[in-house]
Parts: C-alpha cells; structure tokens; sequence
C-alpha cells in the first residue's frame, strides 16, 4: 500500500525520530523538520513514486496525511 511506504520513507528519513509515525504525524512540529529535511524528503518521495512536486504544493504539506493524498 502506498501510505505504508510513505511512512517507511520518512522513518527512513527521519531515522533519529523515536516515536511513531502516523497519518497525523505533523512533519515540520513533530518530527522538528527543517528545510533541508523538507528537501531530503520531498526528493526521497519523488524517487520513490517518480513523480515530482509542484513547489507551491510543498509549502501545504503539513502532515504525512497530506503527503498521502497529494500522492493519491
């Protein structure tokens, strides 16, 4: 499933994080997420799913929900 792989991809990322990541993980506040993380996700995802991001899509990315639905 694709959320399952999108969670697996930011855990990857965000290897140091301890908690659990879920759809309601907050990507900027809970995984204390700074641009360059932003970037390093957004990139791991575009590879992952070939696809890319439109730049202003970025910017209302809060939540790893919100990655999900935009991939859908």
């Amino acid at each position: 499933m694709k959320a399952e792989r999108i969670i697996e991809i930011i855990q990857e990322e965000f290897e140091s994080y301890e908690g659990e990541i879920t759809e309601d993980t907050d990507i900027l506040e809970d995984l204390d997420a700074d641009s360059v993380d932003i970037v390093s996700l957004i990139m791991a995802l575009e590879d992952e799913f070939d696809m890319e991001f439109d730049d202003d899509d970025i910017n209302k990315i809060r939540t790893v929900e919100d990655i999900i639905k935009y991939l859908a």
